[in-house]
């Protein structure tokens, strides 16, 4: 019985490692681009396919001070995100096709709450939780360099 315990936890402990392993390397082949917000600058992952969007930030334990995720839908909706299998606190900010954000919702770590926009969206930035007010950032503001 002990025996069968501790096959049973390398087993975990080695999916896991792989589970980290295999998120990182594939957040690291994600494109990125640089957003401007008024004065801020924000590094932000493309998650611009179903694959992506699907993945977002799940199983991330950090983003850097201003790097983010930038999802990009295919086309202009009520999109909305929520924070499944995702341990960091995040803020999300829903934007139009002129990158005007629309608004922003904060979302707690593991949850199925539902976070949408309040208009049709054509993106969503994701960011450490606070990180929009921090920065005095609001609905209005305009997002520039959205190339896509």
């Amino acid at each position: 019985m002990f025996s069968a315990s501790i096959i049973r936890l390398n087993s975990l402990l080695i999916s896991l490692c792989v589970l980290f392993f295999v998120t990182s390397a594939w957040a690291d082949t994600l494109p990125q681009v640089q957003l401007q917000i008024g004065m801020h600058i924000v590094k932000a992952e493309v998650a611009a396919n179903n694959e992506s969007r699907m993945q977002g930030l799940m199983f991330r334990k950090n983003l850097e001070k201003n790097q983010g995720m930038l999802f990009v839908f295919d086309s202009s909706d009520l999109h909305a995100m929520w924070m499944k299998n995702t341990p960091l606190p995040l803020s999300v900010a829903f934007i139009d096709e002129k990158g005007v954000i629309l608004n922003i919702e904060e979302m707690k770590p593991f949850t199925d709450a539902i976070h949408a926009a309040t208009k049709p969206a054509k993106y969503a930035l994701e960011m450490n939780s606070g990180w929009f007010n921090q920065k005095g950032i609001k609905a209005g503001d305009i997002i520039t360099n959205l190339k896509f």
